[in-house]
């Protein structure tokens, strides 16, 4: 039999249970924050695909803090209450479809063509520098969302 958690039994935090694998992940979020300031990312867009990445993996505490952080760093409302269908929002700058294309290719990792040619364009579009600091943002955040996903923070008052 298959036990299903009582949404108000005690959560199992993986970052109290193991502080060194958590020191670890935000010193690799340190590292990677480092990697878009230096390749001249607005912290905007790096919020953007934060949310994005966040919206597809269904992480209420991330969504929270990173849509506060997301606002905080200049991105209009209005961007977020429609960020889910971007596309055909037409809201979004270049840099901006380019950050939702490498944070949706890395999260979803669809099949190897459509992959390819998304972060292919992605690539050309942002060059070398600002695509391997934006592929590294969108790992880590994923790796965010996981630990919070599991560990079933909640979303603070």
């Amino acid at each position: 039999m298959t036990h299903v958690p009582d949404p108000d039994e005690p959560s199992f935090y993986l970052d109290k249970a193991n502080p060194a694998a958590w020191k670890a992940l935000n010193g690799l979020a340190l590292a990677v924050r480092k990697a878009t300031d230096d390749a001249g990312l607005p912290r905007a867009v790096v919020e953007l695909a934060a949310v994005r990445i966040s919206q597809i993996n269904g992480c209420a505490f991330c969504l929270d803090l990173h849509g506060r952080l997301a606002v905080e760093a200049g991105v209009p409302e209005r961007k977020l209450h429609v960020l889910a269908a971007w596309r055909e929002a037409g809201l979004f700058s270049v840099l901006e479809r380019a950050a939702l294309d490498v944070a949706e290719a890395v999260t979803l990792l669809p099949d190897d063509e459509a992959r390819l040619e998304t972060l292919a364009g992605a690539r050309a579009e942002l060059g070398d520098a600002r695509f391997s600091a934006l592929c590294w943002a969108a790992v880590t955040m994923n790796a965010f969302n996981r630990v919070s996903i599991v560990s079933r923070h909640k979303v603070q008052p």
